[in-house]
């Protein structure tokens, strides 16, 4: 499969300082208040509970301690925890919240590398905006697919990659022709963005198709596929269109 590694990005006209900014909150909210993914408490109480959403009230369930067999350690699993915010600040602060070290560097990677394209069209504060509406699309598709599967309402969900898609989403409309080094096997090849992000896509409908079937692996599929279509459809509305001028005499960087 490709992995993205880099982009060409020798029209950038200007430092993708809200794209650093957001890579770094990522970084921060994870080590700091999630404590690297051991701040369960944390992590339950901000992340995004579809049925809280529903209903728009705090759900807050038992913490559970079973013993494990094999290590012989009572081992604690935290119930949904008092969320002190109002419930719907959760589809923003689940954003910047991730389940591991994995699942943050991935994310981080993609924004990274396409992150700077769109705020290099749109503008700063364009595009923060961009970036938080499509976020939140993402969660709200996710919540509507617990409404459709009532048995995953209670498993609370968070992570940067419905905003993230948005972005990609985003990148797919304005540059289709956008060349992209991307890691196949032991090899790095240059193929175009269209077809990187076109196989990204087709990976998350016909994941999301088997989660309809009852195969569930744990991602939310849905806010990938909404987050993605919700960046096509309003990108244009955040871009400036402003005719690049070069930043970076480079025509191509590895990243």
């Amino acid at each position: 499969m490709l992995m993205p590694i880099g982009d060409d990005n020798s029209d950038r006209r200007i430092r993708p300082l809200v794209n650093y900014a957001l890579m770094a909150l990522n970084v921060l909210v994870f080590v700091v208040l999630q404590q690297g993914g051991h701040n369960l408490f944390f992590t339950y109480a901000f992340s995004t509970v579809p049925a809280e959403i529903i209903t728009g009230q705090d759900i807050v369930t038992e913490t559970v301690r079973q013993l494990n067999p094999y290590t012989g350690q009572v081992e604690v699993y935290p119930g949904l925890q008092p969320t002190p915010i109002p419930v719907y600040a959760t589809l923003l602060t689940s954003m910047f919240m991730h389940g591991g070290w994995g699942h943050l560097l991935g994310n981080m990677l993609y924004l990274f590398i396409f992150g700077d394209n769109l705020e290099n069209r749109m503008g700063h504060g364009r595009y923060l905006l961009f970036y938080l509406t499509t976020g939140v699309l993402a969660s709200l598709a996710h919540v509507g697919s617990a409404w459709l599967l009532p048995d995953s309402a209670l498993i609370p969900s968070l992570g940067a990659s419905g905003a993230i898609s948005g972005v990609l989403g985003g990148n797919l409309i304005l540059f289709p022709k956008r060349r992209v080094a991307a890691l196949l096997g032991f090899f790095v090849v240059q193929v175009p963005l269209l077809l990187a992000l076109g196989l990204w896509i087709a990976f998350q409908v016909i994941s999301g198709i088997g989660m309809l079937g009852g195969q569930s692996d744990g991602v939310a599929y849905a806010a990938h596929i909404g987050g993605f279509v919700a960046g096509m459809l309003l990108v244009k509305l955040f871009d400036k269109g402003t005719p690049p001028q070069p930043f970076e005499s480079r025509r191509f960087r590895y990243r």
